[in-house]
């Protein structure tokens, strides 16, 4: 596609009204909310991919975590899952989710995440400095994942109600968001805390936390990737104000 056509639908594509888009990936039909710039700005933008939880769907997502609203000079692409066994619900894999590790499911979801990613880049001038994955409960682990296995991407990550499996320990330093709440009945404090732990030792933070926001601690690192550990009060459930908090996390990291 040339720059002229590129800059043309990047521009016409300036609208609150998000665009269903398909992909073809491995012959499977994958589907994603894609929400152009809603604000004008020069130059590159910004790229932010989220995740739903088991069972949710994109659309629940743009309802309720609107990375969109709280950052309107971004991309965002809230990506659909397909039906998937849960390790924590629904074994028989009757509602939607994300693989859980490497080589799970075939890698189709890694797969689908590098499809969106070609692609966008050749409709939007997207900044590959700037480009963040969040996501709710197994979105969030899948986040990991990502961490994990394209981390190279990336600029930073923000997991909500989240933890990661053995794959992480393959993960190289990056900027942390982290929402948690101690009475979270599925994905356990405990559970949580492990990640995070381990995440403070990769990231070279200090043991103790100074305050970015409310409720919020934030981790500082000599190597420039600190953590941000939100505690909130509202247990497996979304909080209401962790997208704005992630945007504010996300817009003070680049990708070094």
């Amino acid at each position: 596609m040339n720059m002229l056509l590129t800059a043309t639908l990047y521009l016409l594509a300036q609208t609150t009204e998000p665009a269903l888009r398909t992909w073809d990936v491995a012959g499977v039909k994958r589907e994603a909310l894609v929400y152009a710039p809603s604000k004008q700005t020069t130059g590159k933008v910004p790229l932010v991919f989220d995740f739903h939880g088991h069972g949710g769907t994109a659309r629940h997502a743009a309802r309720a975590h609107h990375v969109h609203e709280e950052w309107p000079e971004a991309v965002v692409v809230y990506m659909q899952g397909l039906n998937t066994p849960g390790k924590l619900s629904d074994p028989e894999g009757k509602r939607p989710g994300w693989q859980h590790g490497p080589g799970d499911q075939n890698d189709r979801d890694l797969q689908f995440f590098d499809a969106v990613l070609a692609s966008l880049k050749k409709d939007f001038p997207i900044d590959e400095q700037r480009i963040y994955a969040t996501g709710h409960s197994n979105g969030g682990a899948f986040s990991y994942l990502l961490w994990a296995k394209r981390g190279e991407t990336f600029a930073a990550f923000a997991p909500v109600a989240a933890a990661a499996g053995v794959y992480f320990l393959g993960a190289r330093p990056k900027p942390l968001f982290h929402a948690v709440s101690e009475n979270d009945p599925r994905v356990t404090f405990a559970m949580q805390q492990r990640t995070l732990d381990y995440v403070k030792k990769l990231d070279g933070c200090d043991s103790k936390g100074e305050e970015w926001a409310k409720d919020c601690l934030c981790y500082p690192s000599s190597n420039g990737t600190p953590i941000v550990i939100y505690l909130h009060d509202q247990g497996h459930n979304y909080p209401e104000a962790a997208p704005a908090l992630i945007v504010k996390f996300f817009q003070e990291h680049t990708k070094k």
